[in-house]
Formats: C-alpha cells, sequence, structure tokens
C-alpha cells in the first residue's frame, strides 16, 4: 500500500495531525495497536488544554461533540510556595474567558478516533504493530506484524516518549529520569473548587488540584519514588486524608472517586526532531515535567504546525523533503526548549537539595504576584501555547 504520509500512533497527537490533515489531498494512514477505549467512570489521566489548543480542536471539529459535562473551565490559580510564597491568576484579571479546560485523556482521544474515522483521505490501521522500517532515498518502508507493507514520503513517529519508530529510525535521545512519581486520582470534594487550580511547591514535591465538574478534582502529586510508592499503598480512606492535609484542606473532606496510579516522571530531550522522511510529534519528540501542565499542549502545537507545514508545501515538493521538515523542526524548537528548560528549573529550584534557597524562591514568587505586568506576559505565553 503506499500513501504520501504514516503516522504510527494513535495518541492524541497522532490523531490530531490525522485529523488537521483531512482537507489535504494528501493521502494519509494512521497504524495504531488498539482503539481507544472510554470508560464510564472518570479517567484518571486528565489534562489542562490551553485557549489555543482549544481552538485548535474546534478547528478540527471534535471540540464542540466533546460531552459539556465532563469538562471544566479554569477560571482562577493559586500557587504556594513552600515556605509563605505565592502567585495568584484569574482570567479576569488577564481579560480572557478562562486559563485553560482542564478534560479527561480518554474523552479527548475517543472524540478525535471518531473524527479521523470518517475522514475520506485516511486509512485507519488497527489493529496493527509496526516490525520493521527502512528509509529509502524515493520513499520509507514500514512492514507491519501482520506480514502488510507501506510505503510513504513520510513517517511520522507519534508512539509516545519510548517510541518504536524513533529508535526503529537510529535516533538516540536522552532521558533524564526525575526519580519521581506522578501519583493521579480523582475525588469528590466537600466544598466547591470554585473553577479553581491548586498548585503546591513542597518538600516532598509538587501537588496540584484539577478542578472537575461538580464537586470533584483531579490531582497529580510528582513524589519522590518512596512518598510516591507509599500514596499508591494507602487505603481510600488513608489516601483522602493525606491529600486533603496536604492541600491544607482547602476543599474540605475528599472522597476517593478513581484509584490512584502512579508513573515514573522523566525528562526526555531528542536531538533532532526530523530526519530524511521522518518526523517526531508529540511525547516521541519531547518530554517534560508534569508541573507546567503543558505536555500535551506542546503535543497538539506541534500537530498543528507540521500539518501546516505539510498543507501549504507547493505541489512538487515532497513531503519527505528533509528541507520543508526542518521548517517544521525550526518553529517548534523554540517553544520546546524554553518549556523544558523553564520545568525543569522549577523543579531543580524547589527541590529539597535546593534548601538553602527557599526564602529566595518563595521571594520570587511573592514579588511576581506584585507585579501585573510580568504575570500577565506569563499568562499570555501560556495561553497561545
Amino acid at each position: 500500500m503506499n500513501f504520501d504520509i504514516v503516522i504510527v500512533g494513535g495518541g492524541l497527537a497522532g490523531l490530531a495531525l490525522a485529523a488537521a490533515l483531512r482537507r489535504s489531498s494528501l493521502s494519509v494512514a494512521l497504524v495504531e495497536g488498539r482503539a481507544p477505549v472510554f470508560a464510564e467512570d472518570w479517567d484518571t489521566r486528565v489534562y489542562a488544554i490551553s485557549p489555543a489548543n482549544a481552538r485548535f480542536l474546534d478547528d478540527l471539529g471534535a471540540w464542540r461533540h466533546l460531552a459539556a459535562e465532563r469538562m471544566e473551565a479554569v477560571r482562577a490559580m493559586e500557587i504556594h510556595g513552600d515556605a509563605g510564597g505565592r502567585l495568584d491568576f484569574t482570567a479576569y484579571g488577564c481579560g480572557v474567558p478562562e486559563l485553560a479546560w482542564i478534560l479527561e485523556s480518554s474523552l479527548m482521544q475517543r472524540e478525535l478516533w471518531e473524527t479521523v474515522k470518517r475522514q475520506g483521505n485516511l486509512t485507519l490501521l488497527c489493529p496493527a504493530r509496526p516490525q520493521a522500517l527502512a528509509i529509502g532515498a524515493e520513499a520509507a518502508q514500514l512492514t507491519l506484524a501482520d506480514g502488510r507493507s507501506l510505503a510513504a514520503r513520510l513517517v511520522v513517529a507519534a508512539d509516545g516518549a519510548d517510541s518504536w519508530t524513533r529508535a526503529a529510525a537510529g535516533i538516540d535521545v536522552r532521558f533524564d529520569p526525575y526519580d519521581q512519581l506522578g501519583v493521579v486520582a480523582n475525588f469528590a470534594t466537600e466544598l466547591p473548587h470554585r473553577d479553581t487550580a491548586f498548585q503546591w511547591f513542597r518538600q516532598d514535591g509538587v501537588l496540584a488540584w484539577l478542578p472537575l465538574p461538580g464537586n470533584r478534582m483531579s490531582m497529580v502529586w510528582s513524589a519522590a519514588q518512596d512518598p510516591g510508592r507509599e500514596l499508591l499503598a494507602l487505603d481510600p480512606a488513608a489516601l483522602c486524608a493525606r491529600v486533603a492535609e496536604a492541600g491544607g484542606q482547602r476543599l474540605g473532606a475528599l472522597e476517593l472517586l478513581t484509584p490512584a496510579a502512579g508513573f515514573p516522571l522523566r525528562l526526555m530531550r531528542a536531538p533532532r526532531s526530523v530526519a530524511p522522511r521522518l518526523a517526531l510529534i508529540g511525547d516521541a519528540a519531547h518530554t517534560i515535567h508534569p508541573l507546567s501542565g503543558h505536555g500535551i499542549n506542546l503535543g497538539f502545537q506541534d500537530a498543528r504546525v507540521l500539518a501546516g507545514v505539510l498543507c501549504d508545501k507547493p505541489g512538487h515538493v515532497d513531503c519527505g523533503d528533509l528541507a520543508l521538515l526542518r521548517g517544521y523542526e525550526r518553529a517548534r524548537k523554540e517553544e520546546v526548549v524554553t518549556l523544558q528548560t523553564l520545568t525543569d528549573s522549577l523543579h531543580d529550584l524547589f527541590g529539597p537539595a535546593a534548601g538553602s534557597l527557599k526564602r529566595l524562591r518563595n521571594f520570587g514568587l511573592n514579588l511576581t504576584n506584585t507585579l501585573p505586568v510580568v504575570k500577565n506576559l506569563l499568562v499570555r505565553y501560556a495561553l497561545a501555547s
């Protein structure tokens, strides 16, 4: 089978890219091991979607079909240091309707999946798994585990941080483990959150509470390995008590809605995000610490920019041409490097090893909180990412 583009990976970034190519004349194949499953219970994996990416999803035709009763706007944010430092943001103060939207990963994936299933220029290969990749001068050849062979002008790796496609293409990446677990769970709350997201930089990690519809919230606690495993081992009542206490009882008593789950946190940098007939997007191209909430936002912007480069190229230009792909790489490099550096620096600044900087870092939060111009610049950057 011959295609202009083969996307390997049907996660959020891969699906968004496929949907963004729907109006092009390019033939597209999407290779995915299994169709997404949507549970009626709340998904423990949630994302804070920036307004810019909400507009992108709306352009794809997906946003308007998302279940409104499972989405929550963030209209205020409180950030607390570990020694009295505080930074506050409000949508009203920044002149915008909302700072972000909190959505379940499975909710977005299901809607994007249904979107691409109806796409005329796309062939959905699922279940299908790649087995071999050969990059040639005229085309890339992707062999699937069931023996089918796909020829493509361009292969896009959208298959996650441990990307098979990236490794098969010979791109080595650098992983820097944070020696932390990201512990996630959802809770019912005694008190209303009032569309507010909370974040605490603590001695034992970074704790975030993200508002869900009704009196519910989603927790992400980036904790060192041993404390993280202790959290995962707690019974529901003990976990609720621990999380409520860590957040200063801001939302009153908590009730566990979904079991806690944990995943290791690591920074991943790739030396390049393109090669002849190959492009990386999403977690296959970069990962960052979740304290910024920007992981999937970077992936969506990768998809938007790459789709724009491919859709706008002159007809005689090969979509796997390295010079063309470098335009995508250049367009994405600044934002990715900036956010990776920022989140990594914040992690180091508020880590236990930086205890001597406690007064300075908390002073910095308080100082920024008194400077509206600086606060608005930070928010404007976040809204556009």
